[in-house]
């Protein structure tokens, strides 16, 4: 099953598309594509991608170019978010109904929290009090503490929610809901659903502006982006992009927003500016997952049937770099160090290593 079916199938029905996974591999050491065009003199930063085949979250060095590390997970692990102090990566397994959540300087799992059935997507809010996941298959959010590693509170929501952002004062937490065609909007500070907002078919990423005053919806099946004014609580567009898209983040000076289109095997970059596609990036088969570089230079793009991470340059919008992962890699975070240093938003480094 490709990736392009897998999230059809989610969008359409509620369904487990994980219990014909492959049996899980060890990708630990394994070394940067043929395809690689070289390294850009960017910062470094460690990538985490989770490998939904083999149940494992690879480490990427991206000053080497390599997988340091394979970290081994739940059943089916779909989605990856680090603390915003770089500390705690926490992993959604699709499978088991679980979250990891891996202690970033032993590269090891240190707990695991049961939630609700198929957590697809998850976030940190910026206080990293509140880990937030979204589980498509019982259609809520689980609320965990990242102090007590346990679920202190289910938000219902939508139809088969796939996307989850939280705001830049983590006051409000957006839901994209694939088989509704609508994003949720949960007051934090209550947890409980305040609005609904209409958006194309199939919603299942989704990303805030930095200035939060911009939602940006990647619509699955209509192949299209949703703009949404935040402070309307209404979509004021409709970009078409490539085919499927998914994965879609937006860089840190708000000018461009990158899609990873799943069916086309590009990523589309919008002008947030202009609201209209700029440019189109070849990557690899079925990218899915997608996670812009602590500075913007930098876009991480999972591709899931070639097991590759592609590292698109943004100046200009190139690939530069093609890293072996493992088996069906989706979700991606990145976080700027080098072999274990990391920087969260607002605060001194932190050494892992």
């Amino acid at each position: 099953m490709t990736r392009s079916q897998d999230l059809a199938q989610r969008a359409a029905v509620v369904l487990c598309v994980t219990a014909a996974l492959m049996a899980p591999g060890n990708l630990a050491g394994a070394s940067v594509g043929t395809t690689a065009v070289g390294l850009s003199p960017r910062p470094d930063a460690l990538v985490y991608i989770a490998n939904l085949h083999s149940d494992t979250v690879s480490v990427v060095d991206t000053g080497t170019g390599m997988v340091v590390d394979s970290v081994p997970v739940g059943d089916g692990p779909d989605s990856v978010a680090v603390s915003p102090d770089g500390s705690r990566v926490y992993v959604t397994n699709s499978a088991s109904d679980t979250v990891s959540v891996i202690d970033a300087r032993t590269r090891t799992v240190i707990a695991t929290v049961v939630v609700g059935d198929e957590p697809s997507r998850v976030t940190v809010s910026p206080d990293n009090r509140n880990v937030y996941v979204a589980n498509v298959g019982s259609d809520n959010v689980s609320v965990i503490s990242t102090r007590t590693r346990a679920v202190t509170d289910t938000i219902a929501v939508g139809d088969a929610p796939l996307g989850v952002a939280v705001t830049p004062d983590g006051c409000t937490l957006y839901v994209a809901n694939a088989a509704s065609g609508t994003v949720s909007v949960v007051r934090t500070a209550t947890r409980t659903v305040t609005g609904t907002i209409p958006v194309g078919i199939g919603p299942t990423a989704l990303v805030l502006t930095p200035d939060g005053r911009r939602l940006y919806v990647s619509n699955l099946t209509s192949d299209d982006v949703s703009v949404v004014d935040v402070h309307d609580g209404a979509e004021t567009d409709r970009i078409p992009v490539g085919d499927q898209p998914a994965g879609i983040g937006v860089l840190p000076d708000g000018r461009q927003v990158y899609v990873a289109n799943i069916g086309s095997d590009n990523v589309s970059v919008i002008s947030t500016r202009g609201r209209a596609v700029t440019e189109t990036v070849a990557v690899g088969d079925g990218p899915n997952g997608l996670a812009v570089g602590p500075d913007g230079s930098l876009v991480y793009v999972s591709n899931f049937d070639s097991d590759t991470l592609s590292v698109i340059d943004t100046s200009p919008a190139r690939v530069t770099n093609t890293v072996t992962v493992g088996d069906g890699p989706t979700g991606v975070a990145a976080v700027q160090g080098k072999a274990g240093t990391a920087r969260g938003p607002n605060t001194a480094p932190v050494q892992l290593a």
